[in-house]
């Protein structure tokens, strides 16, 4: 049952609010198709996804090159995403570092490890530094960083006083946020997004089973996301769906475009 307009925008501006208050107070490989070549071609979109299994599972960026060759845009997507990777780790990994000078990307996606950016600790200590020397890293080699803003777990962490999903939704948000204002470049706000289906469409399951990973259709949604972030452009109306049923991706399309390029929401993510 969808909720009311007036409370939806109050479920809005409430976690935006905080997040403002929060702001100033794994496998490696290819994934998704090449991009073409010869005469015509549109100029190749090379995306660099930088995570774990938060990225791997269900192929999230060959979910995005699917996605954005539907709209006709030449696009190549790879990751070096293993299980538990955190960004201090892609930091001195020779894989990531590798990977990273490989070729020419467009964009390199920053995904930390689901938990630690959630703690005042994670992120002073591990998360924000390996942002910092990641991104150096990034742009060093003609990329633009792009921060991956993830979901926070379904139960919340209460082991770190975060007792529900949305505590811990919101120190997430606020911490990639601040980073991303920090370094002035943008974030896809994956998580942000992720809340505000929850609430408008709440007969969708986003979770797997465990209660952290995505389901398919998580995965569908951050690849909506994603492509509205990088392109700037509504993901509506897109005939690639996945394993979505055609109900469900449209809906997720249409609330990629609200949550993304929505009135004041591109400046709020960086994407002006």
């Amino acid at each position: 049952m969808r909720i009311s307009g007036s409370s939806r925008a109050r479920t809005a501006a409430g976690l935006l609010a905080c997040v403002a208050l929060l702001v100033v107070a794994g496998c490696g490989g290819g994934a998704g198709p090449t991009c073409g070549s010869g005469a015509g071609a549109e100029v190749c979109i090379r995306v660099l996804f930088l995570g774990n299994s938060y990225t791997h599972v269900n192929d999230l960026p060959s979910t995005f090159a699917q996605l954005a060759r539907s709209a006709s845009r030449n696009v190549e997507a790879s990751m070096v995403a293993n299980g538990g990777e955190t960004l201090a780790q892609h930091t001195t990994s020779p894989e990531s570092l590798d990977k990273i000078a490989s070729q020419a990307w467009t964009y390199v996606v920053l995904q930390d490890q689901s938990e630690t950016p959630a703690t005042s600790a994670g992120r002073d200590y591990y998360t924000y530094p390996a942002a910092r020397t990641l991104a150096v890293r990034v742009e060093a080699a003609g990329a633009v960083p792009m921060f991956f803003m993830t979901w926070a777990h379904r139960d919340g962490l209460p082991a770190a006083g975060l007792p529900g999903y949305e505590s811990m939704q919101q120190q997430l948000d606020g911490a990639y946020i601040s980073i991303a204002r920090e370094l002035k470049v943008p974030v896809a706000p994956v998580g942000y997004t992720w809340h505000m289906v929850r609430h408008d469409h709440p007969e969708i399951e986003l979770w797997s089973d465990d209660g952290s990973h995505p389901s398919k259709t998580g995965t569908y949604l951050a690849a909506c996301v994603f492509f509205a972030s990088i392109f700037r452009q509504s993901p509506e109306g897109l005939s690639f769906h996945g394993d979505v049923s055609d109900e469900q991706a449209r809906a997720l399309q249409a609330e990629a475009k609200t949550h993304v390029l929505g009135t004041d929401m591109q400046a709020q993510w960086g994407l002006r």
